[in-house]
């Protein structure tokens, strides 16, 4: 079997720029709704607190040094959705916090309302693989309460569910 030639076109990155798209295009929905989630969809947002342009407070940044989950589903406010990326009012232990988000920082996006979720890698990630020539997958777990890192509740493909995941390897 032959190897296929590597590509000249940046098709990754092109995708992975969709991808964050589809987030901010329902982000953008919410916030033109007043804030207002339609029925039961909530959504579990996974992305790493090191990435440039990720504002969280330094207690946040500590308990999760490399990736945390938020869940924007009851208690949220000042959604606030830009070209390339969104601000959110969260509680964490009783104190109100606005986090500010890069869609480039993203790793996943679910909507376990509708067994719909995004995988994608760091945009940071991307430009490292490029480099060493390789690519692994963050893994996630999600608990209810907005706060915990690690992977998003709706995984896979064998249960039916709608999870989309992109990686795109190399030939080594």
């Amino acid at each position: 079997m032959t190897d296929a030639p590597d590509s000249l076109i940046p098709y990754d990155e092109i995708v992975q720029e969709a991808l964050r798209a589809v987030v901010g295009r329902v982000l953008g929905q919410v916030e033109a709704s007043g804030g207002v989630l339609p029925g039961p969809h909530h959504f579990y947002i996974t992305f790493r607190t090191g990435a440039p342009g990720v504002m969280i407070p330094n207690r946040l940044k500590e308990r999760f040094p490399d990736e945390m989950t938020i869940v924007l589903q009851n208690k949220f406010w000042d959604l606030k959705v830009e070209e390339d990326g969104f601000s959110v009012g969260l509680t964490f232990n009783q104190v109100p916090t606005t986090l500010v988000v890069p869609f480039r920082a993203i790793t996943a996006f679910v909507d376990p309302a509708v067994d719909f979720g995004l995988q994608f890698q760091a945009a940071d990630d991307l430009e490292e693989a490029d480099e060493a020539d390789m690519r692994d997958d963050a893994g996630n777990d999600v608990s209810g309460n907005g706060e915990t890192s690690g992977q998003p509740a709706v995984e896979g493909s064998d249960d039916g569910s709608n999870v989309v995941t992109v990686d795109f390897g190399r030939k080594k």
